[in-house]
């Protein structure tokens, strides 16, 4: 499986030293440790620091959406640590490495066989790693097939490398997809209904969406990988 937090990129990039600003728009404080920051990407470099630091991710959007005719339109939040030179290298701030924590554990969800149909670098794996963070941030759980959960439901990602794709389907809670304690008419049915909302979740989020018969489930492709 592909590194949810691999070290390079977004987090190991640095921020240009500040420039022009006020006394009170920036404060060099490098003893500060980590804090959020208001940024301003350039085409050259890695961006320009225009306020902070703040307090939590909150603060530094609210200060740039108030900032009137402050110059800040197009400056976004970004955490990292002030250098001694000015400049910020950035890191994950507490929110991402709880977010990351949280889809590790969503993904450890999945069926043990099948890491077995996949390789590491396969692109299917990377597809795979998108739809459940895609549904995970949507608040869709997935099924915990093998795990103490198997009973409460969630979304199935099955890979299908030969498609070049995963199939998407919805596995309701036991009392629904078992016993039918509300009958086999409303188990269908809403089983079709939330697969139905599933498809829908992925395509708003850019995947390529491929309904499968009889409402089973969904074929779903990443947009970026279609030839």
């Amino acid at each position: 499986m592909p590194s949810l937090f691999p070290g390079g990129g977004l987090f190991s990039e640095g921020v240009s030293a500040v420039g022009g600003l006020s006394s009170g728009e920036v404060v060099l404080d490098c003893g500060a440790g980590q804090s959020w920051w208001l940024v301003i990407e350039e085409e050259v470099g890695h961006g320009r620091i225009v306020a902070g630091p703040f307090p939590d991710r909150f603060d530094a959007a609210w200060a740039a959406g108030a900032s009137g005719d402050g110059g800040f339109d197009e400056a976004a939040p970004v955490y990292g640590r002030l250098r001694a030179d000015g400049g910020l290298n950035r890191r994950p701030s507490p929110q991402d490495l709880a977010w990351l924590a949280h889809l590790s554990e969503q993904i450890d969800r999945l069926p043990d066989d099948w890491q077995a149909v996949v390789s590491d670098d396969d692109l299917v794996t990377t597809l795979v790693v998108e739809v459940a963070a895609a549904l995970t941030e949507t608040g869709l759980p997935l099924h915990d097939a093998d795990g103490p959960g198997n009973r409460l439901g969630g979304a199935c990602l099955t890979p299908e490398p030969g498609l070049g794709g995963i199939v998407v389907t919805w596995r309701q809670h036991d009392r629904m997809s078992v016993d039918e304690v509300h009958g086999a008419v409303v188990n269908e049915s809403v089983h079709q209904v939330m697969n139905r909302a599933l498809a829908d979740v992925l395509a708003r989020r850019g995947f390529t969406v491929e309904a499968l018969g009889g409402g089973s489930g969904h074929l779903v492709r990443s947009a970026k990988f279609m030839p």
